[in-house]
């Protein structure tokens, strides 16, 4: 597939290639799960997806088993507990209740978390109706993505067969996982009933679902699961493959990205819907390059492998060329489940989302007197996230290069999307997801024209305003923070350099519209620059508390909170620690970091 790619870059006119990285996988070999009951009676979960006449997908030979991505080996036999989200305060909350420790840990997926369309509600299941098949299960990577992205034995430097190898331990899980679909955590969930804590007293938010159990702490006294995982640890080659069209401006480049791997053999949506989308785009670019058109900025177009695992394509090729991307990387736009419904969102740091709501307007939308803009205003409300991690801007961010991640997909009365499941197939998709695939012709029609209008634009056509207005929100929400505890923190240093950022701001912005109004092309030219570079002020070496890759201070995944966002993550992460030291610490070195930005932008 690296090779196809390739080629179909080569037959638009893109200069392409393939990367080759030498990295550490694991596949699974073996599972096996059981649950015994008091009595001495069994279950035994299916820990397969069922094969539906219906849909071929699910029954060729080589698809992929049910497994977690970098789960270790191992086996245990004990009483369980169930600990809803799984997250720190789920267990601090089971701590209190005196419960804890874990040498096992099976994961499934609720349908409390699929909107009004359940068969509870009336709606049949996939592929009779647009319900959650009870048999889908969701596989994924088990790796701290939050602590290092990328390949765990190579931290800070690509992969090659001849690179020196860390010990991946310290940021590898040590017990095994095994993933399954919730008619076999019923069974599960059902033995504890009775047991330890029910859940609406434990009164946490989506620690109960949808199912017809009472999601009990436990554990039942006598009753046990037995779990046993073998998987094959493997250093293995990946491909990333890289397009390139040379633009006018050496000094400046746009990177597009979608990942090209998948955990099933389908994968309709995630990512293939992105993937036809990046091929679409260069047929587009490509038609241009045969007129004689040539863009002002380098476009580089990536399809990154092994993104499931843990982003590790994109990783390791950002690890490889960071000096020529911190030279030059304008934006990063991303799109990795391109469509997986009708409804259209976008993720961005803040100086791409004027550029990104204004493409939005000129994009109809589903063949229909709307634009894009319409749908997106309808779906959030005019809300653009902040990027924390789950896809391949990750690497660019902490680089201090802005990036965008959009896609479409479903609201809560919408068919269930079978995430990282066999059920992710063409069959799904043209019945189910998108049946016209209109929203994959509208999300290619966007993201080509944004791209379109970075490359071109003479001026750069991004609001470094913004940020000091969205650095004010995170300031604020800081604040929130601090004042909800009895302690004190002193952030003074970093309201100064916020109001230091704000007037770099606009400076800039006198300087850009002397730039344009004069038609100075050297102007121009320094004002574009500064554009490009600011974000790199961001970036801190030696990064986050015990993160060292995760280096920009605004905003990262949270440590506990898997992809979502915390903004001034150092200070907001060791204050709600209780590591006050550590907190003014990164008060100080945030506050630095802005300031640098802020002296990058100034005229």
């Amino acid at each position: 597939m690296a090779e196809w790619t390739a080629d179909r870059l080569r037959e638009n006119g893109w200069n392409a290639s393939v990367v080759s990285y030498n990295v550490y996988l694991n596949y699974p070999v073996n599972k096996s799960l059981s649950l015994t009951y008091s009595n001495g009676s069994t279950f035994q979960p299916l820990l397969a997806e069922a094969v539906l006449d219906a849909d071929e997908t699910t029954s060729y030979p080589n698809r992929v088993p049910t497994f977690h991505g970098y789960s270790a080996s191992g086996s245990a036999e004990a009483e369980f507990v169930y600990v809803g989200r799984g997250q720190r305060d789920d267990f601090d909350r089971l701590k209190e209740l005196g419960e804890y420790g874990m040498i096992g840990a099976i994961l499934f997926t609720d349908t409390g978390d699929d909107g009004n369309i359940t068969e509870a509600n009336g709606y049949a299941a996939y592929p009779d109706g647009p319900a959650r098949n009870p048999t889908a299960v969701q596989r994924g990577s088990v790796q701290y993505l939050s602590i290092y992205p990328g390949d765990p034995t190579t931290p800070g430097y690509p992969s090659r067969v001849d690179s020196p190898r860390a010990d991946r331990q310290a940021v590898m899980p040590r017990i095994p996982s095994i993933p399954v679909s919730y008619v076999d955590a019923i069974p599960i969930l059902a033995a504890l009933d009775g047991h330890g804590i029910d859940g609406e007293t434990v009164n946490r938010t989506r620690w109960v679902g949808a199912l017809n159990v009472s999601y009990s702490t436990g554990p039942a006294p006598g009753t046990t699961i037995s779990m046993s995982n073998l998987m094959e640890d493997t250093y293995t080659d990946i491909w990333d493959t890289i397009g390139i069209i040379n633009g006018t401006n050496p000094d400046e480049t746009v990177v597009i990205g979608n990942h090209r791997d998948a955990w099933i053999v389908g994968g309709a949506a995630d990512p293939n819907s992105g993937t036809a989308i990046i091929v679409e785009l260069s047929r587009a670019f490509g038609k241009l390059l045969a007129q004689g058109w040539r863009p002002r900025r380098n476009i580089v177009l990536c399809s990154w492998d092994a993104e499931e695992y843990g982003l590790v394509g994109s990783t390791e090729w950002v690890e490889e060329y960071v000096p020529w991307l911190t030279d030059t990387a304008v934006s990063y736009l991303n799109i990795d489940v391109g469509a997986s419904g009708a409804w259209p969102y976008i993720d961005a740091t803040p100086e791409l989302h004027e550029i990104s709501t204004n493409v939005m307007k000129k994009v109809p939308w589903m063949d229909t007197n709307r634009t894009m803009y319409d749908a997106w205003f309808e779906y959030t409300g005019g809300s653009i996230g902040v990027l924390g991690s789950g896809s391949d801007y990750t690497s660019f961010v902490h680089k201090g290069i802005g990036a965008i991640d959009m896609g479409a997909g479903g609201d809560s009365g919408d068919p269930v999307y079978h995430y990282h499941s066999n059920y992710d197939s063409y069959h799904w998709m043209s019945n189910f997801g998108d049946p016209e695939f209109l929203a994959h012709k509208y999300m290619a029609k966007y993201l080509t024209l944004l791209a379109y209008d970075l490359a071109t634009a003479e001026s750069l056509p991004l609001n470094v305003s913004n940020w000091a207005t969205q650095m004010e929100i995170y300031y604020s929400d800081l604040e929130e923070t601090i004042n909800s505890t009895s302690d004190t923190l002193d952030i003074s240093p970093l309201r100064s350099a916020l109001d230091e950022f704000a007037s770099g701001t606009r400076e800039i912005s006198a300087l850009e519209q002397q730039a344009v109004a004069s038609q100075d092309a050297g102007l121009i030219a320094l004002v574009n620059h500064k554009k490009r570079d600011f974000q790199r002020g961001f970036v801190s070496q030696g990064g986050l508390p015990n993160r060292e890759f995760y280096q920009n201070l605004i905003f990262a995944p949270g440590l506990d909170t898997g992809y979502a966002p915390t903004t001034f993550p150092g200070i907001t992460e060791s204050f709600l620690a209780g590591n006050l030291s550590v907190a003014a610490e990164y008060v100080k070195r945030t506050a630095d970091a802005i300031l640098v930005a802020a002296d990058i932008i100034k005229n």
